[in-house]
């Protein structure tokens, strides 16, 4: 496959389903540079055995329309052959992919760095717009281009919320009306730990403990909620180069979320 451009390209990958999480990206984009390219592609390497690759939100009308208006020059919409001919090679990014996401979906990451690579590789971007709120996936590009040493920086914006604090998400469309009622639960939750991070960082353990029962007595299936490091994504004590991340069922749909320190409403 060809590459698409070169120059003072602006890029955003995406799997489509657009709300303004995404057009925000773009208009990031839009303000820095001569073209923009926008990535449309349900990436079927990322989806684990009994994920929603099938059910995952598509609209490729409403995509194009949406980024029409944006000012985006390039919607790239291909082929699920276009991008996998065969069997291809992977990409494996050691120590970050592996906790939380990692253990929870195993094989995401390498569907995700293979992915975004092949992408760069396609599209050849100055800068690549990525939102916080997939901090792991953030952490674990960053690392994909530090190492291998692919010439492409990364931009990372902050996550758009709802009104009442729920991060957008493509998946929030699975959500019942109750569900979507108590879904932003999750950030309020974040943002009272880090509250009280804030004024004693040493209660870490207990407060986040804490945050997981409340949130199984409201109904959540709490899979974890921690304090991490943002440099390993490893356990912390210290908020210094921190952040809060959580991942939890309502009902059937699988929400994340995360607070970093030093950006309360990212």
């Amino acid at each position: 496959m060809a590459t698409l451009g070169g120059g003072d390209l602006g890029f955003v990958p995406t799997m489509g389903a657009f709300h303004e999480g995404h057009l925000s990206l773009m208009r990031e984009a839009r303000k820095g540079h001569e073209k923009v390219v926008v990535s449309l592609f349900v990436n079927p390497l990322q989806f684990g055995q009994g994920e929603d690759y099938e059910r995952y939100p598509r609209d490729e009308e409403r995509d194009f329309a949406l980024a029409e208006a944006e000012g985006v020059d390039y919607l790239f919409a291909p082929a699920r052959e276009e991008i996998y001919r065969r069997k291809t090679t992977t990409i494996c990014v050691p120590e970050v992919s592996e906790p939380w996401e990692g253990k929870a979906r195993p094989g995401h990451f390498v569907g995700v760095a293979t992915v975004v690579a092949k992408l760069f590789n396609i599209v050849r971007p100055e800068v690549a717009y990525f939102g916080w709120k997939d901090l792991q996936q953030c952490l674990v590009l960053r690392r994909m281009v530090e190492d291998l040493n692919m010439s492409v920086a990364l931009r990372f914006m902050e996550t758009l919320r709802e009104p009442d604090g729920l991060a957008l998400s493509s998946r929030n469309a699975y959500l019942s009306p109750g569900e979507r009622e108590l879904a932003p639960e999750l950030h309020r939750t974040l943002v009272r730990i880090a509250a009280e991070l804030d004024k004693n960082s040493d209660k870490a353990q207990e407060l986040t403990a804490k945050g997981r029962e409340e949130l199984f007595l409201k109904g959540f299936q709490v899979e974890y909620l921690e304090l991490v490091s943002l440099v390993d994504l490893q356990p912390t004590t210290g908020v210094g180069d921190a952040a809060l991340i959580v991942a939890s069922k309502i009902g059937t749909t699988r929400l994340i979320d995360n607070l970093r320190f030093g950006a309360l409403t990212g």
